[in-house]
């Protein structure tokens, strides 16, 4: 690709930075601090990538998303999840009319484009595999009829780490079906001075709508068309073959702490990620930078550790790490 297309493309790129910047300002008002995570949901939203939110109660996961849903012209869904929830609560069913003895269709709520999927890890396997059809195929199917879901869809989920009665874990299906897999930890203390000071006050401003879905539908065309050189597209193939084959990488350390390495979906959702991290850089190029940036996100509940990496306290991100500084950068 020539100087002049990238150039082209940085060009169109500025031209969406104030929507960016709107949107981020308008989250700003209910969210304080949490860089990375409305980093990590603005590249969601620009990818059409799903998010899985972990961290424990009271973290502002729920305050972040909804604020998001707020500044998108959008229909926004929020969906407690709990331990009776049925797949039908979800999707929607087939009601029987006696009258003429024929069934309507009755949609469910997840029929719309920005999902707030509350604390997902309450509900039932069989509730989870009722939204892996529309996490990756944007449909859902009831009865004999399928149906499209919205355009664009978007499922950002929450979920707490804190082992409770009443919780399942994520089918591993499901779980690589999320782009990214944020973990969200303890606000700094002058962040949550200003946190204390903005419940206390009375005046809470309104989170304003300023992105319209057609907006967004265009900025994630232009996240496709954000030049990935194909050494940076090796470099990605090699950060996940790594996962899989650490001893090839002189990675011997790794090799009994993997159980499973990440699947084809990480080397996609990693290149895109990483297209979406250069947009919102205002630049018209992926750098390996961006896959860095954003590889733990992408990678962290992709690696499957072994029994013997949870004995030894080992985590995905060290693992993660350990690859990330062994692989040579183009």
């Amino acid at each position: 690709m020539s100087g002049i297309d990238v150039q082209q493309i940085k060009e169109e790129v500025v031209k969406h930075a104030d929507t960016i910047e709107q949107v981020k300002l308008e989250v700003r008002k209910v969210l304080v601090g949490q860089d990375e995570l409305l980093a990590r949901l603005m590249v969601a939203l620009l990818t059409g990538g799903h998010v899985l939110l972990e961290g424990v109660p009271g973290l502002a996961k729920t305050t972040a998303i909804k604020a998001l849903a707020g500044a998108v012209h959008a229909k926004f869904q929020r969906i407690q999840f709990t331990p009776d929830l049925l797949p039908a609560d979800l999707l929607g069913t087939l009601i029987y009319n006696p009258r003429d003895g024929n069934f309507t269709t009755k949609k469910g709520p997840i029929y719309a484009n920005l999902i707030l999927a509350d604390e997902i890890n309450r509900a039932p396997s069989k509730v989870q595999s009722a939204l892996l059809e529309a996490m990756q195929e944007h449909q859902v199917t009831i009865g004999e009829q399928t149906f499209p879901l919205e355009d664009p869809f978007l499922v950002l989920a929450t979920q707490n780490p804190i082992e409770q009665e009443g919780t399942y874990p994520l089918p591993e299906a499901q779980v690589d079906r999320f782009m990214l897999k944020v973990v969200v930890g303890y606000p700094k203390k002058p962040e949550e001075r200003k946190v204390m000071d903005l419940a206390l006050s009375e005046t809470l401003r309104p989170v304003k709508a300023v992105v319209t879905p057609e907006q967004i539908k265009q900025m994630q065309a232009l996240v496709r068309r954000i030049y990935m050189d194909d050494k940076v597209k090796d470099y990605v193939l090699e950060l996940v073959s790594a996962t899989r084959h650490p001893e090839q990488y002189k990675l011997n350390e790794l090799k009994n702490l993997i159980e499973y390495g990440a699947s084809p979906r990480a080397s996609i959702y990693l290149c895109m990620a990483a297209q979406a991290n250069a947009f919102l850089n205002a630049r018209g190029f992926v750098t390996p930078q961006d896959v860095k940036d954003i590889a733990y996100d992408v990678l962290r509940h992709r690696v499957i550790l072994s029994y013997e990496a949870e004995a030894e306290e080992k985590t995905p991100e060290m693992v993660v790490k350990k690859i990330l500084d062994s692989v040579p950068v183009p």
